[in-house]
């Protein structure tokens, strides 16, 4: 039998309209921002996720044109909910899905933190119209779905998708990617964006270790509302509309080396439970973080709801009554990497982002949007490319201006983890004790008294500076910054 190559696809997409232009690959187009002529390239994007969407949309608004490859024959997402703060909600805002966000979202009025056995409040800071106010953008709470669909109609228009589409191995040089089944697509430049697992990865740093299983995994669930407005004590969990965090205990020895750090950190792994209304308060999310150490498993798969009430036996009422309403879970492993400080190949045809360079636990509710801000960055500055030669400064600056961010971001989701899991004892009332000073700084504040200030508060929401960091950031606005102070000695 003949052997039959694999076939080269050139991707004859639909190009993408730049000022009222329908453009060949490579012709020089306005790049929309009024910084001068951008070079048209072929962008490949490995991943159709949140930020593979992003993406898709930030570099073909810019004039490139795209092929994103989903491994999966649907973009979608199993049921849960997602946290949108306002470093990520006024990007969405300024690409026009605000009307949208606001039909499919719902507010959170504050975050509140409990004793896992009797509901004590120890903690509690005001969100809601206090986020506008000091960022200058909402926090939403949206189901991950709705957002998904947002994207890909955002991004639809600016990519061609091909779904189906597993991406086997990648050449840096040409660059190319190899799917399952032969097929070849070949493109200017390739962009990881497939996750803690990501096969571009490892061509861009070599064969690395696995990720690191955190020893803890997470139910998540989607309950209706409708059966916590029956029942008094869970109407109010949903009328007052403040994300819950029931903080809980643990006894099993868990260590990780932060080499980035010198430093290492040993804690007992525990429970803690994240709930919050979504859709218009429509439904209910549901985030059961537990031990599970299953180094074997990578992705979400159905769970035992009947093991989900099980493992949280002895919590306070509400949690048990809630944990009746729910018919069907899943369960996440959540895994870690240290922060990756190379994200470009070495010969500028391959880069990373999201999940695929920097893996963010759920503890800051900030993973996503870590991925959304780098495509905006990456959309802004590769709206600047005028000839190939400047292709590799301005990825270069992508990796520079986002690597001390999303350090950052991700060393604090680890710590706030730990601060979530503290054994009943000492440090777990020194916590306690911290959060509660936060508090009644937040309620003074509430009341129009003197404050002072909460920083390094144990409720890392009530520390003030630091959520001014994490919050007020404006990745495009950051891009920007860069091209301003670059553009002369770039432009040479």
């Amino acid at each position: 039998m003949p052997v039959t190559a694999p076939m080269v696809l050139p991707v004859r997409s639909r190009d993408s309209a730049v000022d009222g232009l329908a453009l060949p690959q490579h012709q020089h187009v306005p790049n929309g921002d009024g910084a001068g002529i951008g070079l048209r390239l072929h962008i490949v994007i490995v991943g159709g996720g949140i930020g593979g969407l992003s993406a898709a949309y930030c570099l073909g608004r810019a004039g490139h044109r795209i092929t994103v490859l989903e491994r999966a024959s649907d973009i979608t997402d199993v049921g849960a909910g997602i946290q949108v703060g306002p470093n990520l909600s006024r990007l969405l805002i300024r690409w026009g899905l605000g009307e949208q966000l606001e039909k499919l979202a719902t507010r959170p009025q504050a975050i509140a933190l409990l004793r896992y056995s009797n509901g004590e409040r120890v903690g509690w800071t005001k969100w809601g119209s206090a986020m506008e106010d000091d960022h200058g953008a909402p926090y939403y709470h949206v189901h991950r779905a709705d957002l998904l669909e947002l994207l890909h109609t955002l991004a639809a228009p600016h990519m061609t998708l091909r779904l189906n589409s597993k991406v086997v191995s990648v050449d840096p040089h040409a660059p190319r990617v190899t799917l399952e089944g032969g097929d070849i697509i070949e493109g200017d430049l390739i962009i990881g964006a497939d996750g803690i697992k990501s096969i571009v990865r490892e061509t861009v740093v070599g064969a690395s270790k696995p990720p690191i299983h955190t020893g803890d995994s997470a139910y998540r669930s989607v309950i209706s509302t409708a059966g916590m407005l029956a029942d008094p004590e869970l109407k109010e969990l949903a009328d007052r509309g403040e994300m819950i965090s029931w903080m809980g205990p643990g006894a099993t020895l868990f260590e990780i080396a932060l080499h980035s750090l010198y430093l290492r950190i040993t804690y007992k792994i525990a429970k803690h439970i994240i709930g919050y209304c979504m859709r218009g308060k429509t439904e209910y999310n549901l985030v059961l973080v537990h031990p599970d150490n299953n180094p074997n498993e990578y992705y979400i798969a159905e769970g035992s709801v009947a093991q989900m009430r099980e493992d949280f036996v002895g919590w306070e009422p509400r949690v048990q009554k809630l944990l009746k309403l729910v018919q069907k879970t899943y369960v996440l492993p959540l895994l870690y990497r240290e922060p990756l400080g190379k994200w470009v190949h070495a010969e500028g045809k391959v880069i990373l982002l999201g999940d695929a360079c920097h893996p963010t636990l759920p503890s800051r509710a900030q993973g996503s949007a870590m991925a959304v801000e780098d495509a905006a960055v990456l959309g802004s500055l590769l709206s600047r490319l005028s000839q190939h030669s400047q292709l590799d400064t301005l990825l270069r600056a992508y990796q520079n201006i986002r690597y001390s961010r999303t350090r950052e971001t991700q060393l604090a989701a680890f710590a706030n983890h730990h601060i979530f899991h503290l054994e009943d004892g000492p440090a777990q009332q020194a916590r306690d004790e911290s959060m509660r000073l936060g508090m009644a700084t937040e309620l003074a504040r509430e009341s129009g008294e003197d404050f002072g200030d909460a920083d390094g508060n144990a409720n890392v929401w009530a520390d003030r500076k630091k959520s001014q960091r994490q919050f007020s950031y404006d990745a495009e606005a950051e891009a920007g910054r860069w091209w301003v102070a670059n553009k002369s000695s770039f432009n040479k």
